[in-house]
């Protein structure tokens, strides 16, 4: 088994929670793991994205090359689009449809979603709402994290196991909001597929 994603969103979004999860979630299953830089970080509101490699065996590079990423999981639309060079011809695009409108250019909504749904392969989902309904927008990536848990070749008690991990210092109420946000995105997402 081997998975390569590209993360993708704004900073503040969550994404580094999304790949501390998935990671964890294959840590627990024995699966090797690497992990490019995480950039952007150092700026809200500033454009994040990092390689996340999970597979069965050694792993030589954490940066995938252009063409091989199996997923781009992001939690913005433009930020998805930004990394489509980097997607395999038969991978998935999982994103939130809902604009984090940082920059005064940003580019139409309508377009952006257009041409997501242009490519052979997607998921896109209403995160903040989802999340929202979940008990707290700031949930929106654990919505994500679930629409892209069919693809990611995990099973689904170890992401579960690594939520609990994640935001367990946080108490009870959070690690359950934060399921709840993840079963909901992959709900939505098995019914999509």
């Amino acid at each position: 088994m081997t998975k390569d994603i590209i993360l993708a969103g704004v900073g503040g979004q969550g994404i580094l929670s999304i790949a501390a999860c998935i990671g964890m979630a294959a840590l627990e299953e024995q699966l090797f793991l690497k992990q490019a830089e995480v950039h952007g970080m150092s700026q809200r509101g500033g454009a994040v994205q990092s390689h996340l490699r999970l597979s069965s065996s050694e792993i030589a590079s954490d940066l995938i090359p252009e063409g091989h990423a199996d997923l781009v999981i992001s939690v913005e639309p433009m930020e998805s689009l930004r990394y489509l060079s980097m997607l395999k011809p038969n991978g998935y695009i999982i994103t939130s449809i809902n604009p984090y409108i940082n920059i005064p250019s940003y580019p139409d909504i309508e377009v952006l979603l257009k041409e997501i749904w242009s490519q052979p392969k997607y998921i896109t989902l209403d995160a903040d709402q989802m999340a929202k309904e979940c008990g707290s927008v700031k949930a929106a990536n654990m919505v994500i994290l679930g629409a892209a848990a069919p693809f990611l070749g995990l099973k689904p008690e170890s992401i579960t196991k690594a939520i609990g991990m994640i935001f367990g210092s946080k108490g009870e109420d959070v690690v359950n909001m934060n399921l709840k946000a993840m079963h909901a995105g992959r709900d939505l997402a098995l019914k999509q597929l």
